[in-house]
């Protein structure tokens, strides 16, 4: 086979252009961090890398939700151990009103403050976070508990389980069941208390504070049952963080490139492009007045 001056001009021009298209990658690399910056530069990591980046996305996304379920335990967990300073503190009046040694003004003053202490259960009942009723079910945007102007109490609850999916395929109760802790009953009681310490009347005290303490009961279990719940969603968030750590390790060694590699390659590439520029030079045939010079 000949060999002429044009086939070796035109294998050295390839030579040199694939030698530049490998430092340019390189050097991309270097750049960027990342093995490929196209998907056609290697299809199947970039397959690979969506699927990896599709599960590290869901993870963070269970992150949020974690954070969104701790708000609402929290913060119902407070709105519990308010109700239950409030009841504690009418069973005290309570108590002390019953010691026969109180006058009717004095029954008049004790139920001016029971008055207060409910309005201030009411509020406890109407807690927001985020602009949500969280005592409300899934009727977030409705107060749970309305006090009406001639100082009676509105009680509309809704019972439905406000639910958080906190991992793939696991849906946790954020709320609580809020009819066990502001219920109607509850209400209606502290009602009474207060109606018969206006009047001036402790007879019938005896009674409603044995109402009011199974009231404090029924707070106190559902306290226990909302501590539960907690306990398990510091489980989950757990579980997932170890999931983020697995997945951005996963997803690094799909994408990330190896820099010292890189670099290696890069300064092995560049010593082969000299040496290619060198060869391409000398192969070129000197012309008729280089010889003549």
């Amino acid at each position: 086979m000949r060999v002429t001056q044009s086939m070796l001009a035109g294998n050295s021009l390839r030579n040199l252009s694939k030698s530049y298209e490998k430092m340019g990658t390189y050097q991309d690399q270097l750049a960027t961090g990342k093995k490929i910056n196209r998907p056609s530069d290697d299809p199947v990591v970039a397959m690979k890398g969506m699927h990896y980046r599709t599960n590290l996305t869901e993870v963070e996304q269970y992150q949020r939700n974690i954070s969104e379920a701790y708000q609402w335990m929290e913060n119902s967990e407070a709105g519990i151990e308010q109700g239950t300073q409030v009841l504690q503190r009418v069973r005290e009046l309570m108590v002390q009103a019953s010691n026969g040694t109180n006058g009717p003004e004095d029954l008049k003053a004790i139920g001016a403050e029971i008055k207060q202490l409910k309005e201030d259960l009411v509020g406890s009942a109407n807690t927001q976070v985020a602009g949500n009723y969280i005592f409300n079910g899934t009727q977030t945007k409705e107060a749970p508990v309305t006090l009406n102007a001639d100082g009676t109490v509105t009680v509309n609850i809704d019972k439905s389980p406000f639910e958080i999916e906190v991992s793939k395929g696991v849906q946790l109760k954020a709320n609580i069941n809020s009819d066990n802790v502001f219920s109607e009953d509850l209400f209606a009681v502290m009602g009474s208390i207060e109606k018969a310490l206006t009047l001036g009347d402790a007879s019938g005290l005896d009674g409603l504070l044995s109402e009011l303490d199974e009231k404090m009961d029924s707070m106190s279990a559902e306290r226990a049952e909302l501590g539960a719940r907690y306990n398990r969603l510091e489980l989950i968030e757990d579980r997932v963080g170890k999931q983020e750590i697995v997945s951005t390790r996963i997803l690094s060694e799909n994408e990330d490139a190896d820099l010292e590699k890189v670099i290696m390659n890069l300064t092995a590439q560049e010593s082969i492009h000299r040496a290619a520029l060198s060869v391409g030079a000398r192969i070129i045939q000197p012309t008729l007045m280089d010889f003549l010079r």
